[in-house]
C-alpha cells in the first residue's frame, strides 16, 4: 500500500465503518409494480422468509416487511440514522408523532438520542411501472454526553443538498453530492443539533461521487486523524492514488493527504463517509447502541417500560396516500415541504 491508501476491502452487507459511524447498508432493490395497497401481489412472495427477507430474489428483497417492503415499527437509542434516498419513496412515521414522505435525492437525519420508534417503508406508488427503490442508512454513533438528548429529526431535501461538477483537461465530469460538510464552497445544510457532525472539529462529511468514464477528479486533503473511507459501490474500475481497485470496495484513506482519483471505463459511483473519531467504548446490541452493557441493560428495560412514548399510528407499517407528495410533519405538528 502506498502512504495514501491504508487498506482496501471487499463490501459485505452491511458495510463495515470506522469510528464515528457505526454501519452503512446500501439498498437497491427493482421492485415491481405496487397493487391497490403500495405492496407487493402475494404471488410474488412465494419462497421468501417474510418477516425477515433479505436474500434478494427477482432483484429486491422485503426486508420486514409483509406486503409493503420495508422496516415496521421498531425502537433506537444513542445514535442517529442518516437515510439517503436516491430512487424511490420512503415512508417514515415515530412515536414522537412526526411522520414524513422523502425520496428522489433527499435525506433525512434522525437523532435517536434517549429514544424513538419509528418506521420506514418503501411504498410502491407506481401501478403501471416497477418501482426501484435504492438507499443508504448510515448509523452514526453520538458521545456519551448525548445519548439522552431528545430525539430530533432533520429533513434534507434535494433542492438543498448542494452539488459540486468538476471537469478535468479532456471535459469528462465528477459529481460531488454534499450531503454533510462542505467542498470548497458548498456547504451541506445543518445537521441536527445534538449530532456528533454539529460539533466543532468533528470534520464529518457525507458525500456521493460519479465520475464519467475516465474521469479524472482530485479529492482535497482533510484534517489528520479523521477517519476517512471511500467505498467504490459501482462501476469497473477505479485507481485511487495510483492504487488499482475494482467495485464493490471499501478504501481506506490517509486523511491528510489528497487523493488522486482516475475512473476506468464505466461510470464510477462512491461513498465518501470521513469523520473525527468519538474515541469511547461502543456496546451495541440490536437496536440500540450505549457506552457499557449496564447501559443496554437499561434500553431495554427503559423501552419494556416506556414503549418511547408509544405508537400512535394504528398499524406497524403506515404509508400515506399513492398521490401524497414529499412532505414531513415534525413533533408539534410543523409542515414542511421542499421548495
Amino acid at each position: 500500500m502506498s502512504d495514501l491508501v491504508r487498506a482496501i476491502a471487499p463490501l459485505g452487507f452491511p458495510w463495515q465503518t470506522l469510528d464515528p459511524f457505526l454501519f452503512c447498508v446500501h439498498h437497491d432493490d427493482a421492485y415491481p409494480a405496487g397493487n391497490t395497497k403500495m405492496g407487493v401481489d402475494a404471488p410474488a412472495l412465494v419462497g421468501r422468509n417474510i418477516g425477515s427477507d433479505f436474500v434478494v430474489k427477482d432483484g429486491w428483497r422485503m426486508y420486514h416487511g409483509d406486503e409493503v417492503p420495508g422496516f415496521p415499527r421498531h425502537p433506537h437509542r444513542g445514535f442517529e440514522t442518516v437515510t439517503l434516498a436516491r430512487r424511490g419513496f420512503i415512508d417514515h412515521s415515530d412515536s414522537m408523532g412526526a411522520t414524513a414522505r422523502f425520496g428522489h435525492g433527499d435525506a433525512q437525519w434522525m437523532t435517536a438520542g434517549k429514544g424513538v420508534v419509528h418506521s420506514e417503508m418503501f411504498p410502491l406508488v407506481k401501478r403501471d411501472a416497477s418501482n426501484p427503490t435504492e438507499l443508504f442508512q448510515i448509523w452514526l454513533n453520538l458521545p456519551a454526553h448525548d445519548k439522552m438528548v431528545d430525539p430530533y429529526f432533520t429533513m434534507l431535501w434535494s433542492e438543498k443538498i448542494p452539488r459540486k461538477v468538476f471537469r478535468d483537461a479532456a471535459g469528462r465530469e465528477t459529481e460531488v453530492v454534499v450531503v454533510a460538510g462542505a467542498l470548497d464552497d458548498a456547504t451541506a445544510p445543518p445537521p441536527p443539533p445534538n449530532s456528533w457532525a454539529s460539533k466543532e472539529g468533528a470534520h464529518l462529511a457525507i458525500w456521493t461521487i460519479r465520475m464519467a468514464p475516465g474521469a479524472r477528479w482530485e479529492l482535497p486533503a482533510s484534517a489528520p486523524r479523521v477517519n476517512r473511507v471511500l467505498y467504490a459501490f459501482r462501476g469497473a474500475s477505479l485507481r485511487v492514488g495510483g492504487e488499482p481497485v475494482a467495485p464493490p470496495k471499501a478504501v481506506q484513506l490517509r486523511p491528510d493527504l489528497p487523493a488522486a482519483l482516475e475512473n476506468g471505463p464505466e461510470e464510477s459511483e462512491i461513498l465518501l463517509l470521513q469523520g473525527m473519531p468519538i474515541g469511547e467504548p461502543v456496546a451495541r446490541h440490536g437496536p440500540f447502541v450505549m457506552n457499557t452493557r449496564q447501559e443496554l441493560q437499561q434500553a431495554y428495560d427503559d423501552y419494556r417500560a416506556t414503549r418511547f412514548g408509544g405508537w400512535p399510528w394504528d398499524r406497524d407499517d403506515p404509508v400515506h396516500a399513492r398521490e401524497k407528495g414529499r412532505f414531513a410533519i415534525h413533533s408539534g405538528g410543523r409542515l414542511e415541504r421542499p421548495a
